[in-house]
């Protein structure tokens, strides 16, 4: 009896997988070359690229620091004459950037990694960020898991791992994160699957059960539309992957259901997804139906002391790690504006949904978020401020009702109907 064929067995992960190793070659020799022989006797394939600037190596590499510095735009003289090593390190983290995704696009290489301490770590930030989602990415970093990193520089799947112990040169610490790092990257990049489908994909932008449960009937009423749906948590990192999945034009069409990364980015929460939130699927004409779920919230670390003027705010404590505050009305009708504004922008169908009765489960009566007048502000402004030519339903139910699910889905169904999608 012939078993199954599932993707992974489709995939081509059975054949060798080459592995862009980046660092700075003149000053970490001995901890890039163990990445290699790591990788190497575990039957993969390197890729090696030297970002340093002053210094020289003996060390073989397949793509010299000067190459680097080319594909950034200057010479490695220019770079050393500059005297300012951010400056320089810019420039070369352009250049690695640009050529990491060129080797990507020619199938040179399936994954990344890249070690180095703050600067390295900048580095190889920019480098992550220029791969597409699903090639695997990995830094090896005296600053992993930091503070200093804001979320804005961390790519949807790039993963981290401490460099501990590491800093001048091999010991028996260094070698065991060196060849963990390795195995993972190599690893992923023969268990990645393509992201490609036979079936159009949506991406929904929600939050857990508890605040917003739409999904729960949504999800299935596509996929029985012969759509694949991805969902993403709007919890900073989510957004990401969602804006940069849209900006590669990998949706048909998408349900941006819930704002709350939008309020946090505008009101300065560290729970973020960027200043692209609501832009990317506007600006390639991707179908859009937009809904403010939990945009009358800010999310901020339960852990951290709340600035001076959140402290009087009613707040829902979700759980040791986020907690969400209400904002006021004219908070709400700031917001407002801001996606109007990015809606209005959009080169491709876009249609709005208000659930008039409430945009999340803590704004129902004798919830901690219920403000009727400041909701009622919200839409009103939002309303105005919308262009005419982006339609809106006005829906008369809470946005976890059936009902909103059900409105929303007329929406996609006349672009069906009409061939929209």
């Amino acid at each position: 009896m012939t078993r199954p064929e599932t993707d992974l067995q489709r995939s081509p992960a059975a054949q060798d997988r080459t592995i862009l190793i980046v660092g700075t070659y003149d000053t970490k020799t001995a901890e890039l070359a163990f990445l290699e022989d790591t990788i190497r006797s575990q039957g993969g394939g390197v890729l090696r690229m030297d970002v340093s600037i002053l210094g020289t190596t003996d060390h073989e590499v397949d793509i010299s620091k000067h190459a680097v510095a080319e594909a950034g735009g200057a010479s490695i003289a220019d770079l050393a004459a500059l005297g300012e090593e951010s400056q320089a390190m810019s420039v070369m983290a352009r250049g690695a950037s640009r050529l990491a995704a060129d080797l990507v696009t020619s199938g040179r290489i399936h994954g990344m990694i890249a070690l180095g301490g703050t600067m390295g770590t900048d580095l190889a930030l920019d480098v992550a960020l220029a791969l597409p989602l699903g090639v695997p990415k990995y830094i090896v970093s005296t600053v992993a898991f930091s503070p200093i990193i804001p979320p804005e520089r961390l790519a949807p799947d790039v993963q981290m791992i401490l460099w501990a112990g590491g800093l001048y040169g091999l010991n028996a610490i260094c070698k065991s994160t060196l060849a963990q790092a390795a195995g993972a990257v190599l690893g992923a990049a023969r268990s990645a699957i393509p992201l490609d489908s036979d079936l159009p994909l949506i991406g929904v932008t929600s939050l857990g059960n508890t605040c917003l449960s739409y999904i729960r009937l949504l999800k299935p009423a596509l996929e029985q539309r012969g759509f694949s749906v991805a969902v993403f948590h709007s919890t900073g990192m989510g957004g990401r992957a969602f804006e940069s999945l849209a900006a590669k034009g990998r949706f048909a069409a998408v349900f941006d259901l819930c704002m709350q990364e939008l309020a946090n980015d505008l009101f300065g929460s560290m729970v973020s997804s960027g200043p692209d939130r609501l832009r990317n699927a506007g600006r390639h004409g991707v179908p859009q139906i937009v809904a403010p779920g939990a945009a009358d919230l800010v999310d901020w670390p339960t852990w951290q002391p709340l600035p001076e003027k959140w402290r009087e705010r009613p707040v829902h404590v979700h759980n040791q790690l986020v907690s969400s505050l209400t904002l006021s009305a004219d908070e709400r009708r700031l917001l407002a504006k801001e996606m109007a504004l990015r809606l209005n922008a959009a080169t491709g169908p876009v249609h709005v949904v208000l659930p008039l009765h409430g945009i999340e489960a803590w704004d129902l009566q004798g919830e901690v978020a219920h403000a009727p007048a400041d909701l009622a502000a919200f839409f009103e402004t939002l309303r105005h401020e919308l262009s005419g030519e982006v339609p809106t339903t006005i829906a008369n139910c809470h946005i976890n009702d059936p009902s909103f699910v059900e409105g929303t889905l007329m929406v996609l169904d006349q672009w069906l109907a009409d061939g929209v999608l």
